[in-house]
């Protein structure tokens, strides 16, 4: 019997279904990376974060989300093993779905902040390695990815800190801060706008059909970070300030114009997610369509149905709406007290950790570049700034992603088999 052309529309409605809950958990855990900086540093309130959010990552998902997707992510398993019995693989990729929206389920509701790539990865790993063969996955990549659990991070942390420690020294330690802000923040507002644009050329709008070489990217984010920071310097020159105040009024001017900043960054880091982690809940229903409509050929990229982006796209909206704000108080909150300033060179060190990986091809999960990035904004201020038991609870859920994912996919994977009448 083929399994494929017999229950051809029952699979692609069960991988429809578990790729919707998969996009859920990715609005509901990993949208705190764009928002729960600045919901912790009070620049956003969470109603207003979560709006925000759900309108970028829309936005970027379903914009530049793309046409076309890998159906095997980062190159994980070899689909090789899987020519002859394609309904193997069609199985083992709904079984993915499923285990990896239950893993994230569980991690949200508990508040930890897990890679929603971590999650998926596992779940495939999973299922091949114990449903299929050992062989057919490609432990380097696995290697690489529990890699990237330190390096990342330690990055990211490294970023932060002395992005934090410059702003610290050029105008938080000054006798006039608020001189010094109108000085040095268009500084800041040009690397901003500069980082930004270039992980919104890399990570964003390469989907849409606006392919940039490296030079040209480099010489769009450099103009925009400029014109940045002209429109930055004005805004600030606007502002009337009587510099006979004392310090603490100079201070909460200060971090209103990081609070700025941040919303800025925040917007745009939000539709870069919502373009590029989108394919975490797509690729493999992009496969499983793919592989049903060929009737069982399997192919390394395929061409998206015109209701699969939207599947995703309103997957993470309502995960977002319905659970984030749970992941959001972690990372904004748990970890260390956030001022905008604090918060804004988190940002600035994470969204600069993604331009970089980007570059050098280094697998990377943004919910661990931006904790690594909190972190490095609490050392600045010394360890006792950090609440140690969260920062624990943040890294044992990291470890225990991959192999939580694993371990529920292979369970999933032999009860669809079962289901379908697969020995």
């Amino acid at each position: 019997m083929d399994i494929i052309s017999t229950y051809n529309l029952t699979l692609i409605l069960l991988a429809a279904a578990f790729a919707f809950f998969m996009a859920w958990g990715i609005g509901a855990n990993d949208v705190a990376n764009a928002m729960g900086t600045s919901v912790g540093s009070k620049a956003l309130t969470i109603k207003q974060a979560i709006i925000i959010a759900m309108i970028f990552e829309f936005a970027g998902a379903y914009l530049a989300g793309g046409e076309v997707t890998s159906t095997i992510r980062k190159g994980i398993i070899d689909s090789a093993y899987f020519v002859d019995t394609p309904e193997i693989l069609v199985f083992g990729m709904i079984a993915s779905l499923l285990a990896a929206g239950f893993w994230l389920l569980i991690a949200s509701w508990l508040g930890w902040p897990v890679s929603t790539t971590h999650s998926i990865i596992g779940a495939i790993v999973g299922f091949a390695a114990v449903g299929v063969s050992a062989d057919s996955v490609n432990w380097g990549s696995v290697a690489g990815i529990i890699g990237s659990w330190v390096v990342t991070p330690l990055i990211a942390g490294l970023l932060a800190y002395f992005v934090f420690l410059s702003a610290q020294k050029l105008i938080f330690d000054q006798d006039n801060p608020f001189a010094m802000a109108k000085r040095y923040v268009p500084i800041y507002m040009v690397l901003t706008g500069f980082v930004i644009a270039l992980v919104t050329l890399t990570k964003g709008l390469k989907h849409v059909g606006l392919e940039f070489s490296t030079f040209q990217s480099f010489m769009i984010a450099l103009a925009v970070g400029i014109v940045v920071g002209i429109i930055g310097k004005y805004a600030i020159s606007r502002i009337k300030f009587d510099p006979s105040a004392d310090k603490d009024m100079h201070y909460t001017n200060v971090e209103k114009v990081f609070a700025i900043l941040m919303v800025v960054t925040a917007c745009a880091m939000a539709f870069a997610h919502g373009s590029n982690d989108v394919a975490n809940a797509i690729g493999p229903l992009a496969a499983v369509v793919s592989i049903v409509e060929s009737g069982g050929e399997i192919q390394s990229k395929a061409q998206l149905a015109w209701w699969v982006l939207p599947v995703g796209a309103v997957g993470i909206v309502l995960g977002l709406a319905m659970l984030g704000r749970r992941v959001i108080a972690t990372i904004g909150k748990g970890i260390t007290h956030l001022t905008p300033s604090r918060g804004f060179a988190a940002e600035l060190a994470a969204a600069s950790t993604v331009v970089i990986a980007s570059g050098t091809g280094l697998p990377i999960s943004t919910t661990q570049t931006l904790v690594g990035a909190v972190l490095g904004v609490g050392m600045a201020r010394g360890i006792a700034a950090l609440n140690l038991g969260v920062v624990r609870n943040i890294v044992v859920s990291w470890v225990v992603t991959l192999p939580a994912g694993a371990i529920m996919s292979i369970i999933f994977f032999y009860i669809l088999k079962a289901s379908f009448g697969v020995i």
